[in-house]
């Protein structure tokens, strides 16, 4: 478990059953937050037909480092993280939800993570939301392996400006790398909003899930 820490956490489920749904959302808590709190954004995103899926990070933190230190002063959390993240993915596959059907979604350290996942493990999703976050790696180290994996992928990238914990910069990075993965990639500016996720950001993602929703 040193090496997996995240092998064995919880993952907590809300919205409609998986038979059920047409549509499942990996929601990832930020860092100090929980499972149970970022399930919340179900209830906001009143989306019936939605099944939400919220891992549970040891300690209530996915790293322990910024998203920007250098990758190995995260690890082995941020490799077991990802690793989570792929078998919560993996588990949706085998209930009968191919990649396409599946949205990754996260807040701040979640938001980080579910942008990272994608990068790491390109396919056709349904769709990626990142509240306040970006690719994880110090300035200058972000590089994107191979364009066009991503299919078509909307992804929606919103966060403050200035944000205390991520820089806008990195934001149209890695906008910019997952656009070149072929994402399409739409990115929302709010100059002086907290470290939070305001109900315009919500509606956002609110009628992205619902465009996503309506091709199924």
């Amino acid at each position: 478990m040193m090496n997996d820490p995240h092998a064995g956490s919880a993952v907590l489920q809300d919205g409609a059953p998986l038979s059920q749904a047409n549509l499942a959302v990996v929601l990832l808590h930020g860092r100090g937050s929980s499972a149970e709190n970022i399930l919340e954004l179900g209830s906001a995103f009143r989306l019936p037909s939605v099944a939400y899926l919220a891992p549970q990070a040891v300690g209530h933190s996915w790293y322990p480092l910024s998203f920007l230190a250098p990758r190995e002063e995260n690890e082995p959390h941020l490799s077991s993280a990802l690793a989570k993240m792929e078998s919560v993915v993996r588990s949706l596959e085998q209930a009968g939800f191919g990649r396409e059907r599946v949205v990754v979604a996260g807040f701040s350290q979640g938001a980080c993570l579910a942008t990272e996942f994608l990068a790491n493990h390109p396919a056709r999703y349904g769709g990626l939301i990142a509240f306040t976050g970006g690719l994880i790696g110090p300035p200058g180290s972000l590089r994107h392996s191979s364009a066009g994996e991503l299919a078509g992928t909307p992804a929606l990238l919103c966060s403050g400006d200035p944000d205390p914990h991520v820089p806008w910069a990195r934001v149209e990075e890695s906008a910019a790398i997952l656009q070149a993965m072929g994402a399409k990639v739409t990115t929302k500016r709010y100059p002086g909003r907290p470290h939070t996720i305001t109900q315009e950001e919500l509606e956002l993602a609110r009628n992205l899930l619902l465009q996503i929703s309506d091709k199924r």
